[in-house]
Order: structure tokens, then C-alpha cells, then sequence
């Protein structure tokens, strides 16, 4: 079963080595008060520019990733979130350029609605035995099962087409086993689970809980040798064969049941009382609010006019959620996520939406019910938040510049970041993004990434490498390897 991993490091070709020797004399950065012919530049950020030259020699040599200008582009949006904040930590390390509460506000309004939620919410604690040893009987919480699957997954951003046509290859697969085919070799062939594929699909053993709820709901309701239909979860469509079930007895499970039925009753209280507020409130989703969010998350950094950051994209009786408060959720969350809302059906988006709408009029209830998290609570997360970002500047090798005596700024930074881009290029280290602290950075300082710029380094790359012999094979990286992936930063 595919659990969320961190996307991999980029690893060193056979000719990694060489891209440290080729930046020796390499400029790589130079300040703007420089003439730089913009078909020269690649980015900027703030008073300084990756010129096409430096970028070339920083990707010439990685023959693991192709010359494609989203490499490039991806490799420049990182140089330009690390040159900012190597720049504006040497002014001021104790992180004064940045506003960190927004970081921590997700954490802040979250305890209020769980502050809301224990106020209102009544449920009964009693649990009696007859209850328990009922619930035994229904719910087996002791069984574990080990079974196989075979898992198909959807492009990203995929369309409704792609997804039936995923979904079609699956029906023909279930149809091959149940004529006889064998499931352990077509899980081995066809399989996208890179956990259990070589295993012929094998899981092992789980329990309750262990899997997302669609193939939970499945696996629980076969018995061992039968084969479910086609199940789809986040992570795609699965066909799952029961292997093998055991169970434990009443006693050893009894705490574990009591826990469960509790959660069960608390869920339920809790979905009561957030219903009565829909009901009171009435939430609904704007006109013209899907188009507005996808935008949104195709280009979270845009910048918004207080006219246009007020704009509701849903609202409730007393209020609303408006596009600003939207686009700062969305800058807090990882680009995989910003995708699958940009490439979310209308019925999902609307669903989501609907949930945020319904999250913010919680919020609401829980303000005028005088809920706000006390000053040293607030301080205590933002505290933190520090911690976290001091990490990720140690981490990227920009926390502690190394200049010289009377050194300026620049040349240091320069230095800074050069090491951090050749040390992720080379596999000496992994890709640290910024997240939300990105959108920060860029608020004050112009930022740009020149696409003539980009497309001569692709051309660079290309003709520089055709002249060559050919390199060892070497398997693609995918482009989260420079984008960062789910490893999400500090906020």
C-alpha cells in the first residue's frame, strides 16, 4: 500500500563531479548595478541575477535530468528563494523581514475550533459490556489481514477521461485474474505501488486503521481468496485479493474497542454540532469562485488587491471566505496539493470549498465566543516556527555566512548558494524548500524568471551534451526532485 514518502534527492551522474571544477571560475552571480543583457539572465532576485552561463554550468554535467526548461525553471525558482533568504538573514538573523505569525495561523485556528468543539459538545462516556462484546461480533477490531493489491494511478491534474480510462485498464485486469490469470505476476508486471509490486503485490499483515478508509471498507469485506472490485482511494484504483485473516479474542481487544467505540460516539456528536451551525448559518460557494480558486493555485504568488483579496469565493450569515484568506492557505501548502486543486472536478472543488466555507464560520463562532489563543500561546508556536526556519537556513548552509573581513553581503551570499545548488545537484544533499516563507521573500523584492534566458540554457545544454560520447544510462529523475515534493517547509 503507497504511503506518502519524501521525493528523492537528485543523485550524481558519472560526471557529477565535474560541475564544482567548471564553477571555480565562475562568476554565477552579479549584482544588477551590472550591464546584463536580459537574453543573458535566467532570474533575478532582488539586486542580483543568475546569468545563463552559470546556470548551464550548474546542469550541464547532471545527465539525469533533461535539458528542458522546466528543469531550469525549476532550479531557478530555488536559486531565487535561497539568494533572498541568505540575503535578508545577513542583515537581520533573528528572521525581523519576515512576519511569522502567518505560519503558525493554521495551528492558532485550529485550537480555536478545537476549544469551539470541547464547548459544545456533549456525548456519553459510558460503554457497557453488552455494548462491547456487540461491537466484537460486528467489527472484529483484532482481525489482521494480509492481502495483495494491484494499484493503477492517475496522472496529475488527470482529466474525468484519464481517470476512466485508468480505471477501464483495471476492469480489464480483474477480468484476467477471474479468468485465471495470476495475480501475483500481474502485480509484478503492471503494479505502480513501488512497495509491493516486486512482492507480487503482497502487503503482509495490517489491521484496522492502517489503511486509507476506501480499501479498508474493501479488504474487511472479503474473505480469504476473494477478489473485490475495482476500489479507488487517493492514491488511484486498486484490485485486492484477501490472503489470509486472523483474529484476536475479546479480552486482548477490549481497551482498544472501548477506545474505538468512544471515537465513534465523539465523531458523531461532533458532525451533530457542526451541522446545526451549516444549518444556522447556511454556507454556500460564490459564483465564480472555482475558476478563481484554480487560478489561485496555479499561481499562488500573485499579488492581490485589498479590492480583490476581499472577494468572497464563499459565504455564510454574518460572513465570509474570501480570496485572500484562500491564497494564504494555499501558499502554506505543498505544490502536489496546489495541483490537485488546480485540476480538481467542479463537484470537488465545490465539496472543498464548501469545507473551508464551513471551517471559517467555526472560526467565526469561536472569535465571538472569545476563543483566541492567549499571547503566550501565540508566542509559544511562533517560537517555534523560528526554530524551524533557523533549521532550514543551517540546513541549506545560509544561517551563518562565511565572509571576510570588510566583506559585503553579496559576494558571501553568492558562495552560499552556489555550495547549496552543487551540493543538491551532486546528491551531497536533498532539496529544501521554502513553502510559504517563498511567498514572504518575494513580497518585497522584484523577482523574475527571464524565459529567453531559459530557453538559451537549454540549447546550451543540448548542443554541449550532443557533442559528447554517450554517458552511462541513467534512469530520469522526476522534476519534484528540484520542486521539492511533500518534504514541506516550517509553517
Amino acid at each position: 500500500m503507497p504511503r506518502p514518502t519524501r521525493s528523492p534527492g537528485i543523485v550524481p551522474s558519472a560526471s557529477g563531479g565535474r560541475v564544482a571544477l567548471a564553477l571555480v571560475s565562475a562568476l554565477f552571480l552579479t549584482a544588477c548595478g551590472d550591464a546584463v543583457d536580459e537574453s543573458e539572465a535566467v532570474a533575478r532576485a532582488g539586486d542580483q541575477i543568475l546569468r545563463v552561463d552559470d546556470a548551464t554550468a550548474l546542469l550541464v554535467d547532471q545527465e539525469n535530468l533533461p535539458a528542458e526548461a522546466q528543469v531550469v525553471e525549476a532550479l531557478a525558482d530555488l536559486w531565487i528563494d535561497y539568494t533572498l533568504l541568505a540575503t535578508d538573514i545577513a542583515r537581520d538573523s533573528t528572521f525581523g523581514f519576515l512576519e511569522l505569525t502567518p505560519l503558525v495561523r493554521q495551528q492558532l485556528d485550529q485550537e480555536m475550533i478545537v476549544q469551539l468543539r470541547d464547548a459544545r459538545i456533549e456525548m456519553d462516556t459510558v460503554v457497557t459490556e453488552e455494548q462491547l462484546q456487540a461491537a466484537f461480533q460486528e467489527q472484529a477490531p483484532g482481525a489482521q489481514l494480509r492481502a495483495r493489491h494491484i494499484l493503477l494511478t492517475f496522472p496529475q491534474a488527470a482529466t474525468q477521461a484519464q481517470r476512466d480510462s485508468v480505471r477501464a485498464r483495471m476492469e480489464e485486469l480483474r477480468a484476467r485474474v477471474v479468468a485465471g490469470a495470476d495475480f501475483a505476476e500481474l502485480a509484478r508486471e503492471v503494479s505502480q505501488d513501488p512497495g509491493s509490486a516486486a512482492q507480487g503485490g503482497d502487503l503482509g499483515f495490517f489491521s484496522r486503521g492502517d489503511m486509507v478508509r476506501p480499501f479498508e471498507e474493501a479488504v474487511f469485506d472479503l474473505e480469504p481468496g476473494e477478489l473485490s472490485e475495482v476500489v479507488q482511494s487517493p492514491y488511484g484504483v486498486h484490485l485486492i485479493r484477501l490472503e489470509e485473516r486472523r483474529a484476536s479474542g475479546f479480552d486482548e481487544v477490549r481497551d482498544q474497542l472501548r477506545t474505538r467505540l468512544l471515537e465513534t460516539r465523539f465523531l458523531s456528536a461532533e458532525s451533530t454540532f457542526v451541522a446545526q451551525a451549516e444549518a444556522e448559518a447556511d454556507p454556500s460557494v460564490e459564483e465564480g469562485a472555482l475558476e478563481l480558486a484554480r487560478e489561485i493555485a496555479r499561481n499562488p504568488g500573485r499579488t492581490l488587491s485589498g479590492r480583490a483579496a476581499e472577494r468572497a469565493l464563499g459565504s455564510y450569515e454574518g460572513g465570509a471566505y474570501t480570496t485572500g484568506e484562500f491564497q494564504a492557505f494555499i501558499q502554506g501548502r505543498e505544490p502536489a496539493f496546489r495541483q490537485q486543486i488546480a485540476g480538481a472536478t467542479d463537484e470537488q472543488l465545490t465539496n472543498f470549498l464548501r469545507g473551508m466555507v464551513q471551517r471559517e464560520l467555526l472560526l467565526a463562532e469561536a472569535r465571538a465566543a472569545g476563543m483566541e489563543p492567549a499571547q503566550p500561546v501565540v508566542d509559544s508556536l511562533v517560537d517555534g516556527a523560528r526554530e524551524r526556519l533557523r533549521d532550514v537556513a543551517r540546513r541549506i548552509g545560509v544561517l551563518r555566512l562565511d565572509r571576510a573581513p570588510g566583506e559585503e553581503v553579496e559576494p558571501a551570499v553568492q558562495r552560499a548558494v552556489r555550495s547549496a545548488l552543487e551540493d543538491i545537484l551532486t546528491g551531497a544533499s536533498d532539496v529544501v524548500p521554502l513553502g510559504q516563507i517563498s511567498f514572504q521573500l518575494r513580497r518585497g523584492e522584484p523577482t523574475q524568471i527571464y524565459g529567453s534566458g531559459v530557453g538559451e540554457v537549454v540549447l546550451r545544454i543540448a548542443r554541449a551534451r550532443a557533442g559528447r560520447a554517450p554517458a552511462p544510462a541513467e534512469e530520469a529523475l522526476p522534476l519534484d526532485s528540484l520542486a521539492g515534493g511533500a518534504d514541506d517547509p516550517p509553517n
